[in-house]
């Protein structure tokens, strides 16, 4: 991904570094050098092909070294770069103000009522699907 000056810089590390599984890749891999097989057993409900896909895109950005080894069955294993390491202390302080937080974060109920859903929703809950006639 190419930098740019005039966008948004949170919107761009975001773009790096977020979604549901490059955080929690970079995390593993800062406990050290993991290989393929044992980064998907640490990560609940990834699929093979997210996962690949997720580390491609974290080592086409530098932060992840991938190294194969001419092995049979290849052995191919993944470990943070210098850049990749430089991330920890932000995935770190998110977690510190998780922590801080927790007692906030659990008191906001995450159960909507019928009277708290927004118009639109009410409307789509109560329309019944849209039929097109030829």
């Amino acid at each position: 991904m190419k930098i740019d000056a005039n966008r948004c810089p949170v919107d761009q590390a975001i773009e790096l570094v977020g979604g549901k599984w490059k955080p929690l890749i970079l995390w593993r891999l800062s406990a050290g050098t993991l290989r393929f097989g044992q980064l998907q057993r640490s990560m609940a409900h990834v699929t093979q092909r997210m996962l690949t896909l997720q580390l491609r895109e974290l080592e086409s950005a530098g932060l992840v070294q991938r190294t194969v080894y001419p092995e049979v069955p290849p052995k191919v294993e993944y470990m943070l770069t210098a850049l990749g390491r430089s991330v920890l202390p932000v995935l770190e302080s998110l977690g510190q103000w998780l922590r801080a937080h927790v007692v906030e974060l659990n008191a906001v109920s995450t159960t909507r009522t019928v009277s708290e859903e927004t118009p639109l929703e009410q409307l789509s809950r109560k329309s019944p699907p849209s039929r097109v006639r030829h």
